[in-house]
This record gives structure tokens, C-alpha cells and sequence, in this order.
């Protein structure tokens, strides 16, 4: 027998179409959509902890003055076997723009351990207790509560900088963290924008 003709395998094909097309929803009745019934939008609030904490934070170490000198913390060392240049030598603000590269650490390693010579010959060690300096996980800061930018769902998510500063004899522990403003500011005579990152001197040791 002589099968469909061309004519009538089009035809078929357009009412196979045509029935799809009805029991499919019209392209005029959006779908429904099944998260955003269920899913809260997110938005700028004040912060809700205060004081602001931390559960991880970076982590950077500089050497100063020092013919060696080196830092091992959280798996990471720092230093240099070569001689350090005095700080004196950038000035006064030698660490305004330093940070810690090593970032995402979790609160809290085994202590920093410090071995160097002094610019005087004399060789140092030291064990520096991170996880006892910041055991109750406070960031230190000079913003007021009423100050700070409001956050995504009231969250304060940036973690701080932890800095360890080897200068000759001395080893200092610092802090800084980002945290944005309702307004600009003035430090130190200078415009600095609507946030503070300001350097908070923690502990100082002297060899």
C-alpha cells in the first residue's frame, strides 16, 4: 500500500503542535515560581552584635631592623634570612598601608613562633599567644555603634587583619579592620572617605 502523502503528514504534524500548545501554559501567565515565596530578599539594616566579633581572620608579619628574621603562623612562615631595613627609613606611617595577605584563617592557630637576630647580633626567640591576646574574638575599632554603615541583613562579614611586627628588640601585635560609614570622616587632617581602617595596637613585647 502507498503511504501518507506529504499533504497529509503536515497536517497531522500541525494538530500534534496545536495540542501541545494547549496544555501547555499560556505564554501570558507567568509560572510560578517556587523560591521566591520561600526565600526572604536580603537588605541593608543596622548591625545586630555589638561589639563587632570575628570567627576567622588574616594574618601578615613584617621584619624591621633585623639581620634575620622569621615568622611561622597558621602553616605559614614570613621573614627574611637577609637583613631588614630600619622602619625609620619610610617614617612615621611605615605600616598604614600593610595588611594581612594571609587570609581565611580560622580563630585560633597554635601561637606565632618568633626567631631572629637583632641589628646588635643578638639572637631571640619567641612564642606570641594570638588565639590568648584575642580569646574573647572582639574586633578592635574606632567606630561607634551609631557611626557604622548599615550591612546585609544586619551582619558585620568582613574579617579583620591581624599584623605581627618584628622591630629589632620589639615585637608588636596589631589590628585593623574595614568597617564602612553613614558619613565621610576626617583622620589626621585627611579626607578618608565613608569608611575606617584604622592600625590598633595590641600588645607590645620588648626583648
Amino acid at each position: 500500500m502507498p503511504g501518507p502523502s506529504l499533504r497529509a503528514l503536515t497536517a497531522a504534524t500541525i494538530l500534534a503542535l496545536a495540542a501541545c500548545a494547549s496544555s501547555s501554559p499560556s505564554a501570558r501567565e507567568p509560572a510560578m515560581s517556587t523560591s521566591a515565596s520561600t526565600t526572604s530578599p536580603r537588605r541593608s539594616m543596622p548591625v545586630k552584635e555589638w561589639p563587632l566579633k570575628f570567627k576567622s581572620h588574616s594574618f601578615g608579619a613584617y621584619c624591621y631592623d633585623t639581620r634575620t628574621c622569621s615568622i611561622y603562623y597558621a602553616n605559614f612562615e614570613h621573614g627574611s634570612e637577609e637583613p631588614s631595613t630600619p622602619s625609620a627609613t619610610y617614617g612615621p606611617g611605615y605600616l598604614d598601608h600593610l595588611d594581612g595577605g594571609h587570609v581565611g584563617i580560622r580563630n585560633f592557630p597554635a601561637p606565632a613562633k618568633v626567631s631572629w637576630v637583632s641589628k646588635d647580633g643578638q639572637a631571640h626567640t619567641a612564642e606570641v599567644g594570638i588565639g590568648e591576646l584575642f580569646a574573647d574574638e572582639i574586633i578592635r575599632h574606632n567606630v561607634k555603634r551609631e557611626e557604622m554603615s548599615d550591612v546585609v541583613d544586619g551582619e558585620y562579614r568582613d574579617e579583620p587583619s591581624i599584623l605581627l611586627e618584628v622591630n629589632d628588640r620589639t615585637i608588636r601585635v596589631y589590628m585593623r579592620a574595614m568597617i564602612f560609614l553613614k558619613k565621610r570622616v576626617e583622620v589626621a587632617g585627611q579626607m578618608r572617605g565613608d569608611f575606617r581602617n584604622d592600625l590598633i595596637l595590641v600588645k607590645t613585647y620588648t626583648f
